[in-house]
């Protein structure tokens, strides 16, 4: 006789011992000792992966067997007191046995799960020293655990996402010591400039008669869009009436700028670290002005806000195995110039020269990078003169001028990281060790500054620092 139980979405199965065949072919055994009382039983959890099935022993024998969601898991019944439970899709669902007097024998709150001993078996072979499990939630994949370096656990979570899913993996393995990286930063620039004018201006006043024709040839410096700040002129002038002055304009100007920066920067694996050495300068944004009383437009001010200039360091370091460092840099180098300068009602707003090399690299450690060779080199040349005249083999040079602009520079960025660790604080020595300021007798009397500085072998009693700054390079 079949026994209908009313039950909200819950299937109510009796089932023959002698039908229902075993279709599972992989077995785990579980021994349900439940012990027989009255009441409502506490439900045991049970997992088991899609496909899977678990032998239950029970202490009494089976009459009714009632399974919340069949497309879960499934029950059969081969022996009076012997069930199996297969999984047939992930979820979770509830299984409740019963025996002839219709008390409850055991319930189990199955919960069935992706099959992930592919993905344990693959995890192990490739990081066979890491310790990381594999838990399923749902159809998701969750992974904990310790590994030694960031990029263990990246290669774990990407197996994962490749045999789970990308969208189906949550990676909460944790690194055991995250390594620091020092990177070491040399920007060198030598910036050359020449500049040369050669030219004369020639201005005369000549009187036949009633009639005065005034001459004036004047030659400014083209070749960069603006007049010399400085130059020699030698003037000479011819006669009273009619009158000739002829300035002869001749200037020469080299220079050469020398720019180096060495930024040391320190920052824990996978994190990211900034350096900055330069200033901002003011550009205006917009005007604000005051509205008065009667509605009129009173006073007004500029806006202003501030640009960044100077030389700047990112980099993101990653220790990817003993001694090897994938690194990503983004170094600047930026200064304002007067080119390309625009005045907004009467303010200059100078312009910036910017030099930008952004890479990833994988380096050992302690081994240097050339980051950037950067070479430019800028010729300026202008003739100004009298058309028809200047062109003339000797007496053409009394009507033209010659302008000429040489700059050339050139730009090395240097990278070196290092792995590092931290030094005790006795092992380090400050720029101020062995300073002493001198008194004033000495000051006056002697004209010295300091009574010790830098002596070899001089230890400041105060203080006990010494050796190399900042980290100890492995």
């Amino acid at each position: 006789m079949v026994r209908a139980l009313s039950f909200s979405a819950v299937v109510a199965l009796t089932v023959n011992p002698s039908i229902a065949p075993v279709v599972a072919a992989d077995y785990s055994v579980a021994t349900a000792a439940a012990a027989a009382g009255e009441g409502q039983m506490n439900a045991r959890p049970l997992s088991l992966g899609v496909g899977k099935s678990v032998v239950i022993d029970l202490p009494r024998d089976v009459k009714d067997v009632l399974v919340a969601d069949p497309k879960i898991a499934n029950a059969i019944i081969r022996s009076a007191q012997r069930a199996y439970i297969i999984g047939a899709a992930v979820g979770q669902t509830t299984i409740v046995f019963f025996d002839s007097s219709g008390q409850q024998i055991s319930a189990y709150d199955i919960a069935v799960k992706r099959d992930l001993n592919g993905l344990r078996t693959a995890l192990k072979q490739l990081l066979p020293n890491a310790d990381i499990q594999v838990d399923g939630l749902g159809d998701s994949v969750i992974l904990t655990g310790n590994v030694a370096t960031p990029i263990e656990a990246q290669q774990a979570g990407d197996l994962a996402a490749r045999l789970a899913g990308a969208d189906k993996v949550a990676n909460q393995i944790a690194v055991k010591g995250r390594d620091q990286v020092m990177l070491k930063v040399t920007v060198a620039e030598v910036s050359r400039s020449l500049i040369k004018q050669m030219g004369i201006d020639l201005s005369a006043n000549l009187s036949y008669g009633s009639s005065v024709v005034t001459f004036n040839n004047s030659n400014p410096f083209s070749a960069n869009n603006q007049p010399l700040v400085s130059g020699n002129a030698l003037t000479t002038a011819f006669g009273t009436k009619p009158s000739v002055t002829a300035t002869l304009r001749a200037m020469e100007s080299a220079g050469v700028i020398r720019t180096l920066a060495e930024p040391n920067l320190t920052a824990i694996s996978g994190e990211s670290a900034t350096f900055m050495a330069g200033g901002e300068f003011p550009i205006p944004t917009g005007v604000t002005c005051q509205t008065q009383a009667s509605g009129s437009v009173g006073q007004c001010q500029p806006s202003v806000a501030f640009k960044k200039f100077g030389i700047s360091l990112n980099f993101t370091p990653v220790v990817l195995t003993e001694g090897r460092i994938s690194l990503h840099v983004m170094t600047e180098v930026s200064e304002v110039s007067s080119d390309n300068s625009i005045n907004i009602s009467g303010l200059n707003v100078p312009s910036i020269k910017t030099r930008r090399a952004e890479t990833t690299v994988e380096i050992p450690s302690g081994g240097a990078m050339a980051m950037a060779g950067l070479i430019q080199s800028q010729q300026k040349q202008a003739i100004n003169g009298l058309p028809g005249i200047d062109t003339l083999p000797v007496l053409g040079s009394l009507f033209r001028s010659r302008d000429f602009v040489n700059n050339q520079t050139e730009l090395m960025v240097l990278v070196t990281p290092y792995i590092v660790r931290a030094v005790r604080p006795k092992d380090l020595s400050r720029p101020d060790d062995g300073f002493a300021a001198a008194a004033d007798p000495q000051a006056d009397l002697l004209g010295s500054i300091n009574r010790i500085y830098g002596v070899p072998g001089h230890t400041d009693p105060s203080q006990s620092y010494r050796g190399t700054y900042g980290f100890i390079t492995d």
